[in-house]
């Protein structure tokens, strides 16, 4: 709190008296300045380098970058077109408007880190160990964190999610291996059957809501 409370005086107020004209979002140590320019943008480091220094505070060396945001409208080429914040990577992507039209946008999306850290907590979840659990109990463990999840890295590209809730299916079949006998050793089977109880149930796992299924049964397509 005290570092946040001194960033405020070394960054915020000196920002909005300094460069009023150029908008910034901070969280923590951690921040994002947008500039008209790259000359701006430059002058701008310079300068803030120099403010920092008389803080007794330095621009970290290799996190502290000139971005150019490349979409439909700004064609340039420069060496750095994406940056994270937030648990987000922000890049050119590849969009789609009302039309049908594809375009390039700069937009957000779930980072790799974040990605890495979700697919950590659900590895350190073990749930496969847990045997004497029913699919319900799972479910109270997962969805009040998958949920929290899905509400800030889905606000943007919920597509790039996906990978991670496929994890999560991938070790709830697990799960379903090792808690029935018949069905250890039996991917495909085991699958199928977890398929099957969320066609029955699609509301039990919050991803599941969403439409990100095991396979369906051996009718069933696969959705995941």
């Amino acid at each position: 709190m005290l570092a946040n409370l001194f960033l405020h005086y070394a960054f915020d107020v000196w920002m909005d008296r300094r460069h009023a004209d150029q908008p910034f979002e901070r969280y923590a140590d951690d921040a994002v300045v947008h500039c008209r320019s790259y000359a701006a943008a430059a002058r701008l480091k310079t300068d803030l380098a120099a403010r920092l220094a008389a803080c007794g505070l330095e621009l970290h060396p290799t996190k502290t970058r000139i971005v150019y945001c490349k979409d439909n409208h700004r064609r340039g080429t420069y060496p750095e077109i994406s940056f994270d914040f937030l648990g987000y990577t922000f890049r050119p992507r590849r969009s789609k408007n009302r039309y049908g039209e594809y375009f390039t946008n700069f937009t957000p999306a779930v980072s790799q880190a974040a990605q890495k850290a979700m697919r950590q907590t659900i590895h350190d979840w073990r749930l496969h160990l847990k045997v004497g659990w029913s699919l319900t109990d799972l479910a109270r463990l997962v969805n009040p964190i998958v949920r929290g999840w899905m509400q800030y890295y889905g606000r943007f590209y919920q597509s790039a999610l996906y990978p991670v809730l496929r994890h999560l299916n991938r070790m709830l079949v697990r799960w379903v291996e090792w808690k029935y006998k018949k069905l250890r050793g039996h991917t495909r089977r085991a699958e199928h059957w977890l398929g099957r109880v969320a066609r029955r149930d699609p509301r039990l796992f919050v991803h599941w809501q969403f439409g990100r299924l095991p396979a369906a049964g051996r009718y069933g397509s696969r959705m995941s």
